[in-house]
């Protein structure tokens, strides 16, 4: 709103000052900072509305030390994300921009799921909350528009050479004439469902190489492989993210680690010249990617403000659903998903606890007839403080492994 507002008045009355927000670093600072203020303002305001609704936690008792105390925090707190990610990004962003459209309907589309979850659980006193099956079909929706949109949307688009996209027999969007090294390149704007990946050839991989027995009609059958691969990676991730949120700061911290990654990546996949150099597939409009993840990040970080131990408020289903699906559609249309279980590393080993404890009580059980649990308690969090580990301790080494984790993702950036 406010990059359209001061453009006007930069162009028609040449306002000093106003081009200042044609800048993604200008406006992703300022998004960060603004963020951050409706996060802390708002927050203590938020969370004594909560407080007089009512709207506490009910803990079950699994033996946790300081667990009980917990009871009655509130929640729901999650909404002091979302409006800190939303009102920062609709002021900043640019609202013409396809990638940010779809940021806005993805952050409030599982807003609604996750806050209706959590409504039934906390008003209705039904501690199963939403059904599972109308939860799940909330999640391939979304997955289903996110993959219809990069599929199909014309602006959504892979610049490249146009001998290689002829050899892949991309669709042309547009052409376009690029000056590098005082040399005139003829490039081409292409819909592609090419996605990066380390350790290929190229550093890419095409979703309809993989359906190459169809021959010529495996770019129109991709759809088939494409769509539901990005269902499955919604679901997983925002699901995952769900599942993590089980100590206090423990998922908003992880999850401000990721998003600042995928803020660098949205930078550097947004800007031709790092993204020649880095020899990662240039994605042209989608810049402004930067300027949401700089609001997600914000949020987050302000959410901690309270939500650090001993947490003041909980983000409920309403906050972690929804940044389990910011996390994996900024991903997505990033072309980054295939490193999602580097960078999404806590969340993937949180889930695989889950699984492997389930799976392997089920084996003794059947074979020895007794069941033994191969961790203390999972998720993995649980394990630890089962251990005796003090919850803000497991909390700060999980966020250590995140930015690791980082870290590992961005060097991929130069693994051939």
């Amino acid at each position: 709103m406010l990059y359209h507002l001061f453009k006007f008045l930069e162009e028609h009355y040449d306002l000093p000052g106003a081009g200042l927000f044609q800048y993604i670093s200008f406006r992703a600072g300022i998004a960060i900072i603004l963020s951050l203020i409706i996060s802390i303002l708002l927050g203590g305001r938020i969370i004594k509305f909560l407080q007089k609704m009512q709207v506490g936690e009910t803990v079950r008792d699994l033996g946790l030390e300081g667990q009980l105390q917990k009871q009655g925090t509130p929640t729901m707190g999650g909404v002091i994300i979302i409006l800190a990610t939303l009102v920062p990004c609709i002021l900043l962003a640019r609202l013409d921009n396809i990638y940010i459209i779809l940021m806005i309907v993805v952050t409030v589309w599982m807003a609604i799921i996750g806050g209706t979850d959590d409504y039934i659980k906390v008003f209705l006193k039904n501690k199963q909350g939403l059904k599972g099956r109308f939860k799940i079909m909330g999640q391939v929706i979304l997955g289903l528009i996110v993959g219809v949109v990069m599929l199909y949307n014309n602006s959504i688009v892979v610049r490249m050479d146009r001998a290689e996209a002829e050899a892949r027999h991309c669709e042309v969007i547009e052409t376009v004439q690029t000056e590098s090294r005082g040399k005139t390149k003829e490039m081409v704007y292409v819909k592609t469902t090419l996605t990066n990946v380390p350790f290929l050839k190229g550093n890419n991989l095409d979703y309809s190489s993989i359906l190459s027995f169809l021959g010529d009609n495996a770019r129109k059958w991709v759809w088939l492989l494409f769509i539901p691969f990005v269902i499955l990676v919604v679901t997983a991730v925002s699901n995952a993210a769900n599942l993590t949120d089980g100590l206090d700061g423990l998922a908003t911290g992880v999850s401000a680690i990721i998003g600042a990654t995928l803020g660098i990546l949205a930078y550097v996949s947004g800007h031709n010249l790092f993204a020649d150099y880095l020899g990662i597939l240039y994605l042209p409009y989608s810049e402004e990617l930067v300027i949401f993840s700089a609001c997600f990040i914000g949020g987050c970080i302000g959410f901690l403000w309270y939500n650090a131990y001993p947490a003041r408020v909980f983000m409920g289903d309403t906050g972690s659903l929804t940044i389990g699906a910011i996390i994996a559609t900024m991903a997505i249309l990033l072309r980054k998903e295939l490193l999602l279980p580097i960078l999404c590393g806590i969340f993937v080993v949180e889930n695989l606890s889950v699984v492997l404890q389930v799976f392997y009580f089920k084996y003794t059980r059947k074979k020895y007839g007794e069941g033994v649990r191969l961790f203390r308690m999972a998720p993995l969090h649980h394990h630890y403080q089962k251990g005796g580990m003090h919850e803000a301790k497991i909390v700060t080494r999980f966020w250590i492994i995140g930015i690791l984790l980082a870290v590992l993702t961005i060097i991929t950036l130069k693994i051939r």
